[in-house]
């Protein structure tokens, strides 16, 4: 557990666990100042001494003396960045200047309650030190005057030192979510803002500032997230005050949160972590999540999903042959997607009729689900329980449960809907009642929740003040409810894709989809970078066809199913239509996964920093170091050709290993193979050698044609 010290008034904090320090001066009154956050400072630090060398020369004319920086920065203090705090009592009260009213500390966790009497606020700041090594904290701010506060932003913020001089954060769209983009850190403000009423394709997701040139296994690394599924802001701002920080908070539309006296605004989690390569900075990510009690512990089933196989075609014939080809490759469960219920035979209607529809299924559902359990496999249902097509039978009963910023003005449809008002008691309760007599009438072990549009002008009626806080809110209290109801159901986030993934939702729910774009070229990449901040086995990775619904790219059925192997594995492809060979072949894969699934969904994910930008190499190494599995994948043609010696990071440097291809990953294609020459180690029988040549020298990789891959298994010997 992290240490502390017992003082119930201490001046400082200086938290450590697993290798991470968090120096907080707790002294002089003021909020909060971190004085270090990175690499372990050991036991016996001398807080004087590193809160006197921190201090800076003051230069320019804001106040006299250093600039504290709060990790709620305030004005008074002398900064003139970002605030931590915008808001105001009808245009007064605009500025802060917050006293430390008492201070705890306990088991790695720091809580400083303050006040501004003047300004008629209090504040409570929490924060804390994981048993990971990540910082985790939040903000409670109490309107304690006598009259209405109106809140725009309340901003957190964490100190990097001026070694971070490059920035690493996202941006994306449907289908291509999550694409890394790297700047320079440079003096001002780079801020990120998310509009869109869910977390967002292009959302920051990870805002890192690392050394220069920072890699995978190398330089140190500063990362921030933000736990909030609505609309969001993260920066990074470096100032004259000889500044750096990383900073993120929920981002308020105007009048959206106006606390009445003695109302609270809790801000969301802003989580940090700290590593050397971003290997280590996730792997605190992943060590923190599987440390949750609700951590899914189960082996991750192999999901066969309906969508991509018959989308809205629901024939009950149809659909017992696709699960019982699904049965025959080695399928868990069995997903029936889109179009159940109401009037749902296309994405134009329906939305918001949670009935079972008397026309696609007179008989229920009960007759596809006794099919699909009588195979041995579990029966999961989509629905989308947020959203609302104008013409449903919901929407003509209750028009005003649509949100929108005016009575009589809808905002734009998008994929032919609007959003349900949760916000609204009423409808709360209805969509509440509906999903909880699905889930006790029907024996479901599994909800793909979808949320297929952004939130455009998303008003609660009749006051018309916006609703995206409000909304997220509301959501979190349905799963809340909803699972409450239905512990044993897992639930699945979808957003048109990877459109809902962070720490918040993963609070509730048990994978993420991550993208709509099952191709496999580009799943490397969104499946890479969605596998910065969760490990595999909340990410839902599925097999497609062999020629790609949203890219029509053709890839060979070793390349897609080794691609989806990293992850929590699935299919998304009518096998009733699959060659015998396919699905003969597609059971090897299956029955892969279910031999590494323990070592993919335990271990510690790996990158390697390989020069050759054709060719990447990943893989899992389990925790006690004993067994690993990894990916060569070449993305294109290489410049080099062939490519050289790749290294397989992570593994013990003193353990011996079996290394070998590992079957049905194990035929590469390239045109040397074409020639008849052979890499001399690429046998059944491999080699056997130390991790340290492994990791440091590494093995010939094969040649591959582009969009290709192989897997190498290392197993301990010694």
């Amino acid at each position: 557990m992290p240490s502390a010290p017992a003082d119930p008034t201490p001046d400082h904090a200086h938290l450590r666990a697993a290798g991470v320090s968090l120096a907080l001066d707790l002294s002089g009154g003021t909020l909060p100042r971190v004085l270090h956050w990175g690499a372990d400072l050991g036991e016996g630090a001398d807080f004087d001494a590193l809160r006197t060398t921190s201090l800076r020369q003051p230069i320019g004319n804001s106040v006299a003396g250093d600039v504290a920086v709060a990790v709620l920065p305030e004005q008074s203090a002398g900064w003139l960045g970002t605030p931590g705090l915008v808001g105001n009592r009808a245009g007064r009260d605009f500025s802060t200047a917050f006293r430390v009213s008492g201070t705890s500390v306990s088991d790695g966790v720091v809580v400083v309650r303050a006040e501004d009497t003047t300004a008629g606020l209090a504040l409570e700041l929490t924060i804390e030190l994981t048993a990971a090594g990540l910082v985790r904290q939040r903000a409670a701010l109490t309107n304690t005057g006598d009259s209405p506060f109106a809140l725009d932003a309340v901003n957190l913020t964490l100190p990097v030192p001026p070694d971070a001089v490059e920035l690493l954060d996202f941006t994306g769209r449907h289908l291509r979510e999550r694409a890394a983009q790297r700047t320079e850190f440079t003096h001002g403000l780079r801020m990120r803002e998310n509009r869109t009423g869910r977390t967002g394709y292009d959302s920051a997701y990870l805002l890192a500032a690392g050394t220069r040139s920072f890699g995978h296994r190398t330089g140190e690394v500063w990362a921030v997230h933000t736990a909030w599924s609505g609309n969001h802001r993260t920066f990074a701002e470096r100032t004259f005050h000889a500044v750096s920080l990383l900073g993120s908070g929920e981002l308020l539309l105007s009048g959206e949160v106006v606390l009445e006296p003695g109302e609270v605004y809790t801000s969301p989690w802003q989580y940090g972590s700290y590593g050397n390569g971003l290997d280590e900075l996730s792997a605190r990510f992943h060590a923190d999540l599987r440390a949750r009690p609700g951590h899914p512990s189960s082996p991750r089933p192999v999901v066969v999903n309906t969508w991509e196989a018959v989308y809205f075609d629901h024939d009950l014939s149809r659909l017992k042959d696709l699960a019982d080809a699904a049965a025959a490759v080695g399928g868990e469960r069995f997903v029936l997607d889109d179009g159940w219920f109401g009037s749902r035979r296309d994405d134009q209607r329906g939305l918001g009729d949670w009935y079972v529809s008397d026309e696609v299924w007179p008989d229920g559902l009960t007759p596809i689900i006794s099919h699909v359990t009588g195979l041995g496999m579990q029966f999961g249902l989509w629905v989308e329980p947020e959203m609302i097509n104008e013409d449903s039978d919901l929407a003509r009963a209750h028009p005003d449960w649509i949100m929108a910023p005016e009575d009589g003005r809808l905002p734009g449809r998008a994929r032919n809907q609007q959003v349900l008002d949760l916000a609204r008691p009423e409808a709360f309760q209805h969509i509440l009642e509906r999903l909880d007599d699905l889930l006790s009438t029907y024996d479901i072990s599994y909800l793909k929740w979808d949320h297929n549009r952004d939130l455009v002008e998303a008003g609660h009626r009749p006051t018309g003040r916006a609703g995206v806080h409000g909304q997220t809110l509301a959501v979190y209290r349905l799963l809340d409810e909803l699972r409450a109801k239905h512990p044993a159901v897992e639930i699945e986030s979808c957003s048109s894709g990877g459109g809902r993934i962070d720490l918040a939702i993963l609070q509730r729910t048990d994978r993420v989809w991550v993208s709509d774009c099952i191709d496999a070229l580009e799943r490397q990449g969104i499946q890479r970078w969605t596998n910065a901040l969760i490990p595999l086995e909340l990410m839902g990775t599925h097999v497609g066809s062999g020629i790609s619904h949203t890219t029509h790219r053709k890839h060979p059925l070793d390349f897609r199913a080794g691609t989806a192997l990293f992850g929590h594995f699935g299919i998304e492809w009518d096998l009733t239509k699959a060659s015998e060979e396919d699905r003969a072949r597609l059971t090897e894969w299956v029955a892969l996964y279910k031999e590494v699934r323990t070592l993919l969904h335990t271990g510690t994910a790996v990158h390697a920093d390989h020069p050759d930008p054709a060719y990447h190499v990943h893989g899992v190494v389990a925790a006690n170091g004993t067994d690993a599995l990894y990916a060569i994948v070449a993305t294109d043609t290489s410049t080099y050709y062939p490519t050289g010696q790749v290294r397989l990071p992570g593994l013990h440097p003193d353990k011996t290993y079996h290394v070998r291809p590992q079957p049905p990953g194990d035929i590469p294609d390239g045109n040397a193979i074409r020639w008849g020459v052979q890499l001399p180690w690429w046998t059944e029988e491999g080699i056997t050698t130390t991790g340290r040549a492994l990791t440091t020298a590494g093995v010939q990789a094969p040649v591959l044609f582009p969009e290709r891959l192989v897997l190498i298994r290392a197993t301990a010997t010694t």
